[in-house]
């Protein structure tokens, strides 16, 4: 049941592996660098194909094809390390796999806060990376292979 104290917002996430390496927001915090799947909250009417593309474009400048759901993730403020100062918020993450279509150097970047920048980190960096979820270093071999279930849960 939702009440009016409980926020949940529906969030696209792209799996994006290209040539050995995967697409990631590069962002700081006082424990140093960390990675994040590009992708952000869908908008009103939006569809989840649209809001992909979107907000791939904004914090990347990278284009891409979205393609089918491979993980949903629930997020649940209070419990989680970098819980918003909202304990009721409640994401739910939908993680797309994507195709890398082109980079598009005149996009307008919108960096979401703590970005730095963006990278593609190599596969075999995964396991060694601050990356979140972290449950990602474990699904995603070192060959791009995406492994485990669709539904994670509420988990890191």
């Amino acid at each position: 049941m939702i009440t009016k104290d409980r926020k949940v917002r529906i969030s696209a996430k792209a799996l994006v592996i290209h040539r050995g390496r995967m697409l990631l927001m590069k962002a700081m915090d006082q424990s140093g660098e960390y990675y994040l799947l590009p992708g952000g909250g869908q908008r009103n009417g939006e569809s989840l194909a649209k809001t992909l593309k979107r907000e791939c474009l904004e914090e990347t400048g990278v284009e891409i094809i979205p393609g089918e759901l491979r993980y949903v993730r629930d997020y649940i403020a209070a419990n989680h390390e970098f819980a918003a100062s909202d304990k009721a918020f409640h994401q739910v993450e939908l993680m797309f796999v994507c195709r890398y279509r082109r980079l598009r150097k005149t996009a307008r970047r919108e960096l979401d806060t703590r970005q730095v920048g963006t990278e593609w980190l190599p596969l075999t960096a995964l396991t060694k990376a601050r990356l979140y979820p972290s449950i990602l270093k474990k699904l995603i071999s070192s060959t791009g292979l995406l492994k485990g279930p669709i539904y994670l849960g509420d988990v890191n």
